[in-house]
């Protein structure tokens, strides 16, 4: 179908359905943007969600959409002008995902560059492109990871430079939105949300479609494919499982619904993650070649704090009342998705295998000197017994090459993952980076307060900063590299990037080689201090 007649096409779908073009005053209904994830070597979801008025606060016409389904046209082209056409097709926008449209497109080429589009009602979308996953043995494999774009924060300058980086594909590990009313510490509240907490689906509608408002934030979803998991805020903060602090459980399972329903409305997601009421399945697993195998994991929905109210207290509250972190009871993946990935991990023969989630997985003793033991509850050092079990298995089952990504700290943070923490001889079973965030805490500074006793306490700990940014790394049969990309402000917009610190790992040597390191110019030397339970999340 060449250029003129998918516009015919598209064009007689509007006038047949009785919606407006933009002969009239209609807005424009494809203002939140395009977006493709999940690639596979033959295809990948396109998406894109119809709301002439994102931000309608009726909740029967979300995103300004009468409740009926829209027939969308959709192209994907080999070519950015759309002379080379070689897919296209007809979905419908449902009404009852928010006039959501997710295409998983097949029959195109591994390791190759397309461009797409949709159309409706004679308006055409911006276009988007995407990347399939490539098959064999690619020379590299080329990815940036990000989290935590809180919106009352800051500007999303990070993603207008990470739109401009060419990665193959962009990770991004919890936190898209923030469901919460908050100020940066030491700061003020740069970009207000404008509605109240959402509660329900009607609400996270609204959230997700006001952060998809940002154009820098379109424009990193319309340069690359993304591959997304969730975080609590995605929901409600520090929740586990199906448990909430202070909240009645079937309250929260209705919450949680429309949480999970809007999440999966407005991300680049395949059937298999429609949520089923207060149920999504995020947890998967995706191929490149025989270079990179990406496990993106769950740490929310089946993890048990018993009881989750824990997991809000200060570290050194915490620590004082007695908090039994180490009880078997308390479990971060939960049985099936833990024997999943490690099942997974033993039979891959991908160089490298990543493991993509949310929470910071070394230990993290962030006592001051001398204060005996801190940890935070709501990460991987709360459920030290799965931590524990996960990384030995790792280590008996001899896989190799193991990489962990991480969001949620709101810092850089590089460590050496050991089977025992506290044994300077325990070996070393993989690493994790983790990444800070796109704007959640503010403008930061080169470095934390804290950072001298963290780093003093925590040897396996080999790099901190708190300045916002993003991570890249490239993958090939030697190296693991990865960049540490960051700004010196997001408070106000038209920051620069600059690599911060540089790192590399041994194929066959879980150690963390330290490149290059440079401090960013215009950067805090220093954060601004925060209380201790303001510090992530």
């Amino acid at each position: 179908m060449g250029r003129r007649e998918f516009l015919g096409k598209a064009g007689t779908v509007g006038l047949v359905l009785g919606i407006p073009g933009r002969a009239g005053p209609s807005p424009y209904p494809f203002g939140l943007g395009v977006a493709s994830g999940d690639p596979w070597p033959d295809g990948v979801v396109l998406w894109t969600r119809l709301a002439p008025e994102p931000l309608c606060p009726d909740p029967a016409r979300p995103g300004g959409m009468a409740g009926r389904d829209v027939e969308v046209d959709w192209q994907v082209a080999a070519d950015e002008r759309f002379t080379k056409v070689v897919r296209h097709g007809r979905t419908r926008a449902r009404a009852g995902l928010a006039h959501s449209v997710h295409v998983e497109v097949g029959g195109l080429r591994p390791g190759r560059d397309y461009h797409y589009r949709f159309r409706t009602a004679g308006e055409i979308s911006p276009a988007g492109r995407t990347r399939t996953a490539p098959e064999g043995r690619p020379a590299q494999v080329r990815f940036a990871f990000t989290s935590c774009q809180n919106y009352q924060h800051g500007f999303y300058t990070a993603h207008r430079h990470l739109a401009a980086e060419d990665v193959d594909v962009v990770l991004h590990l919890g936190d898209y939105i923030y469901e919460c009313d908050t100020a940066p510490a030491g700061g003020t509240v740069v970009r207000p949300h404008g509605t109240p907490e959402p509660v329900d689906l009607a609400g996270y509608r609204l959230r997700h479609a006001l952060y998809r408002t940002d154009p820098d934030l379109r424009a990193a979803h319309a340069a690359a494919p993304w591959i997304v998991t969730w975080d609590d805020h995605d929901v409600v903060n520090n929740y586990s499982g199906g448990e909430a602090p202070g909240m009645d459980r079937q309250a929260f399972a209705r919450r949680r619904a429309g949480a999970y329903q809007a999440y999966y409305e407005h991300m680049p997601l395949r059937r298999a993650s429609v949520p089923r009421g207060p149920d999504m399945r995020i947890n998967r697993r995706l191929r490149y070649g025989h270079l990179v195998d990406f496990w993106v994991l769950d740490t929310r929905q089946f993890r048990v704090a018993r009881p989750p109210w824990v997991d809000l207290l200060p570290p050194d509250l915490a620590s004082r009342l007695g908090v039994d972190r180490r009880s078997p009871d308390r479990a971060m993946l939960g049985g099936t998705q833990e024997r999943w990935l490690l099942d997974g991990l033993a039979r891959s023969r991908a160089r490298w295998k990543i493991l993509a989630q949310q929470v910071v997985m070394a230990q993290r003793n962030m006592a001051p000197p001398g204060g005996g033991e801190v940890y935070r509850l709501d990460t991987w050092d709360g459920f030290p017994v799965a931590r524990e079990r996960l990384l030995r298995g790792i280590a008996d089952r001899r896989i190799d090459n193991v990489t962990v990504l991480t969001g949620d700290a709101h810092t850089n943070l590089a460590a050496e993952l050991k089977t025992d923490f506290d044994d300077p001889a325990a070996p070393c079973v993989g690493v994790e980076l983790v990444g800070t965030s796109v704007t959640s805490r503010g403008d930061g500074g080169d470095v934390r307060p804290d950072t001298p006793a963290l780093l003093a306490a925590n040897p396996h700990v080999k790099f901190a900063n708190d300045l916002r940014g993003y991570v890249v790394c490239t993958a090939t049969a030697g190296t693991l590299r990865a960049d540490y990309r960051v700004l010196p402000y997001v408070g106000r917009p038209g920051a620069s990037v600059h690599t911060r610190a540089t790192f590399e790992i041994t194929a066959g040597r879980p150690r963390l080689e330290r490149v290059a390191e440079r401090r960013p110019p215009g950067a805090r030397r220093v954060s601004p201090p925060s209380p201790p339970d303001a510090v992530e999340g």
